[in-house]
């Protein structure tokens, strides 16, 4: 009996557990930790004001992996990326950051963002201009929102990983045949009487 527990210890205590593969996604405020994350812990940001967030990816797939985080902008009325289907956003992406990343690694990067130019025509407010960490993008067919109060818009962050079997990226991964997803979402609003 004895040797039957013993053998039994050994076994467990030796032998691996299996390993959940997976990838995260998250943002952290200006100081580098969940809170902060508006200037004067106000959502209405200003024309040319400075915004200071922190992307991070963490890497627990078993392999290196290339990771692509795209940012989209988008509106009340644009849907976000669907967990049930495993689509992403039809929001219009007009930038990505992308990276290689070693198991068990973490990649952290500042998302510095400011309103460079804003418009409201015929009642509705859109964002022309936006720079982060010091890149100018001009923004194409930009959600629009509507009203005289403020002007509510999220940027949606996709997480996208190279899929050698497509040749391609992937909007999430896949494990063990089935496809994961991460993503997340920061609201702000802007006031159309202020650019």
């Amino acid at each position: 009996m004895f040797l039957i527990i013993f053998e039994s210890a050994a076994f467990v205590s030796i032998t691996p557990r299996p390993r959940e593969n997976f990838m995260e996604l998250y943002a952290l405020g200006a100081n580098g930790m969940a809170s902060d994350y508006y200037p004067n812990n106000s959502s209405l940001i200003q024309v040319g004001e400075d915004v200071t967030w922190y992307l991070g990816v963490g890497n627990q797939m078993g392999s290196m992996q290339l990771v692509d985080i795209r940012v989209k902008l988008g509106n009340q009325t644009i849907l976000p990326p669907n967990d049930t289907t495993s689509q992403p956003s039809p929001a219009p992406q007009f930038a990505e950051l992308t990276q290689f990343l070693a198991d068990n690694g973490t990649w952290e990067i500042p998302f510095i963002w400011k309103i460079l130019n804003f418009t409201t025509q015929q009642g509705l407010s859109r964002i022309l201009q936006l720079e982060i960490n010091n890149v100018t993008y001009t923004l194409q067919n930009a959600p629009a929102c509507s009203g005289t109060a403020s002007c509510r818009l999220r940027f949606i962050f996709e997480l996208w990983t190279w899929n050698v079997a497509i040749d391609g990226f992937q909007f999430g991964w896949t494990d063990e045949s089935q496809q994961r997803i991460a993503w997340l979402q920061l609201w702000f609003d802007i006031s159309p009487g202020v650019h």
